[in-house]
């Protein structure tokens, strides 16, 4: 059985055809995987306080490093190759890369997750709260903190029954996913070549529910960024509108951002504008999140900016909505112009292919021998990019593997610290049956 980009849709029937009651009961070893993970409990969310308790911002680079090797000594005991790629041509701390060597002959896993958060040092949420059985807030304890402590307890309840030994499982946890390094070619490297050598890929950021239902995520949109830069002629505000000095920045601009709101719109497409400034003078810092202008009422604005994002459900969208946002800056009004360039670091779509579908209908085979709800696709308009999406193109993936949370990338994130157990018996079991399957050729 394989998970090719085509020829699965029977795989999806076939299993949708199975009765719940007719499905097969967990095995001795799924059985004791569950145990495992129960008994457990209490050390995963140890490890995840302590995990939580370092600040791993993105831009804390000696914290990043120092996570990375707390998740190394949580890997090499249980047999894993695990090597520290250094970031610092792309201005970041670096990746874990750990490899586990099966029998040669089971699908290839990969499973991806992040080290770092959004939380730098000097913001003032950093500390670990337990809020009541089962809650506990902290910088990053859903996300991604809480997506590895997931990782290791199915992977350490694999062992306990046995099902890791045959397994061919790489892990790969990029310290920059929430600020990923420039240029993204370097920083993204290793997750892409992971990639190319797996046959399934699996993503422990967070579950996603809707509507009190745990779903699953077969898809993912991009994240990208723009800027438009627009010019006019300066003058007395007496001339705006004149055959000599036309209409100026912020009137192309104002021209620009409007037909962008009546003319892009389609399905699975968004595209905010974040910040806008022009007048007199103009400047945006190197970070471009703080814009500073100066002028007069009766100042002609030579100068005005815009950025914004841009977030896709495939490439093919991206490169269309790219083409028409081209075009109508180029339109420009008399005595005024205007530039637009996008940002080369975008996350790229995560499409829903029929090999992920596949994955999902696995999964929920898993949930119904587990006694567990099935879990629906999830609407990709209802959650954000990640870093799964770079090796989507190349192997059926699978999204939302880690906890649910709520808050993420604010203070007061939150983590359930009951759906752990449960997302760490659905992957260690579906990780079991899917490195027993034949990898394809």
């Amino acid at each position: 059985m394989t998970f090719g980009k085509s020829g699965i849709l029977a795989l999806c029937v076939l299993s949708a055809a199975v009765p719940a009651s007719l499905s097969a009961a967990l095995t001795k070893a799924e059985t004791a995987m569950v145990k495992t993970v129960d008994a457990e409990r209490d050390r995963t969310v140890g490890l995840l306080e302590t995990l939580v308790t370092v600040n791993s911002g993105s831009r804390n680079l000696p914290g990043v490093t120092k996570v990375g090797a707390m998740m190394r000594a949580e890997l090499e005991p249980l047999g894993f190759e695990v090597r520290w790629v250094p970031m610092e041509q792309a201005g970041r701390a670096g990746h874990i890369v750990a490899l586990h060597k099966g029998n040669g002959r089971g699908k290839r896993l990969l499973l991806i997750g992040h080290l770092d958060t959004v939380f730098e040092p000097d913001s003032p949420f950093q500390r670990w709260t337990p809020k009541g059985k089962d809650w506990a807030e902290g910088p990053g304890a859903g996300d991604d903190k809480g997506g590895m402590v997931v990782i290791v307890a199915a992977l350490r309840a694999m062992k306990a029954a046995g099902t890791l030994k045959d397994a061919d499982i790489e892990v790969v946890l990029t310290g920059d996913e929430e600020d990923v390094g420039d240029p993204v070619e370097i920083a993204r490297a290793d997750l892409v070549a992971a990639g190319r050598r797996a046959d399934v890929a699996l993503d422990f950021e967070g579950l996603v529910r809707d509507g009190g239902r745990d779903m699953g995520s077969i898809a993912r949109r991009s994240a990208g960024s723009w800027v438009v830069k627009a010019t006019g002629n300066s003058g007395h505000s007496s001339g705006i509108f004149s055959d000599k000095i036309g209409y100026g920045a912020i009137y192309e601009l104002a021209r620009i951002v409007d037909r962008f709101r009546r003319e892009l719109p389609e399905p699975n497409l968004t595209y905010n504008v974040g910040l806008i400034a022009g007048g007199a003078t103009e400047t945006t810092d190197a970070d471009g999140i703080r814009a500073t202008a100066t002028g007069k009422s009766n100042i002609i604005a030579p100068v005005a900016e815009a950025r914004g994002d841009l977030r896709t459900l495939s490439d093919e969208q991206t490169e269309r909505v790219k083409a028409k946002m081209t075009a109508i800056v180029a339109e420009h009004l008399p005595g005024a112009g205007a530039t637009i360039e996008f940002d080369k670091g975008a996350y790229p779509a995560m499409a829903p292919t029929p090999g992920n579908r596949a994955i999902l209908d696995r999964l929920n085979r898993v949930n119904r021998d587990m006694g567990l709800p099935e879990m629906p696709p999830l609407d990709p308009l209802k959650r954000g990019a990640g870093d799964v999406s770079f090796v989507a193109k190349d192997v059926d993936s699978f999204a939302g593997m880690g906890p649910y949370s709520t808050g993420d990338h604010a203070p007061g994130e939150a983590v359930d610290l009951a759906s752990i157990p449960t997302q760490a018996k659905r992957a260690a079991i579906l990780m079991s049956r899917l490195s027993a399957e034949a990898r394809r050729k």
